[in-house]
């Protein structure tokens, strides 16, 4: 077993690591992964973004973790493989989660792949990935940090990892509180006629006020507290 931050060192111990010659998807996870050097050539394609976190999981002694200790070089394959077997989680990402990307709204399978590292306040997502780079998203052929917003996120695998020891109450506790941060700044998710007129209406009434900073969390968990508070405010709007 490994924990989610041993694939994460190692991941940052690859970044930099690059194609040689560039362009070419000749790069040492294909070459481990098909047990030779492969180059592109006008009829077959070595794209290697799954392929370079297969071999993070097998470099952590841990090939079992990534599609049942199988291979794979298939965004698709593998998001299929999450969905079957449990794995697949659709928001509320963590590190280590291996996150599948889009680049077009309209892009409804996931063309990308990369291990999150960091999830900041407004979602988007801190990720680790191999065969990118800031001129070519999903063919840039080094192994890079990126930042992702949150709509780039078609879905996530969440490995079995083993727990980090060092996971005590007042980690988790931040960690959630970081979480519940995040929850705060995305966007509204109902984008419908009635879901607008809906907010509108709770805003312009004053019933729902947000956080004093231009947010209004409506993707926030609401506490009893808030809840009261959100009944007192229209109790006395129709008193009035």
């Amino acid at each position: 077993m490994a924990r989610a931050s041993d694939l994460l060192a190692l991941a940052r111990g690859e970044l930099g690591v690059g194609e040689s010659p560039a362009g070419s998807n000749c790069v040492k996870y294909n070459t481990a992964y098909y047990g030779r050097e492969v180059r592109d050539t006008a009829g077959t394609k070595y794209p290697w973004c799954v392929v370079f976190l297969w071999w993070l999981f097998r470099e952590a002694g841990a090939p079992e973790l990534f599609y049942g200790g199988g291979r794979t070089a298939s965004c698709g394959t593998l998001m299929g493989y999450a969905k079957t077997h449990g794995l697949f989680v659709s928001g509320g990402y963590v590190p280590g989660d291996l996150v599948f990307l889009r680049f077009s709204a309209k892009q409804a399978a996931p063309e990308h792949i990369g291990i999150v590292r960091d999830v900041r306040a407004d979602g988007a997502l801190v990720t680790i990935e191999g065969n990118t780079s800031p001129e070519n998203d999903a063919n840039g052929g080094q192994v890079r940090q990126r930042v992702r917003p949150a709509w780039q996120a078609v879905g996530g695998y969440r490995p079995a990892y083993e727990e980090d020891e060092d996971m005590d109450q007042a980690a988790f506790n931040k960690l959630a509180d970081k979480w519940l941060e995040s929850r705060a700044a995305l966007a509204p998710s109902i984008q419908t006629e009635e879901g607008e007129a809906a907010r509108a209406w709770a805003e312009e009434q004053g019933i729902l006020l947000g956080d004093g900073q231009g947010r209004k969390q409506y993707r926030s968990f609401c506490t009893r507290e808030q809840a009261v508070l959100f009944l007192y405010r229209l109790a006395e709007k129709l008193r009035g």
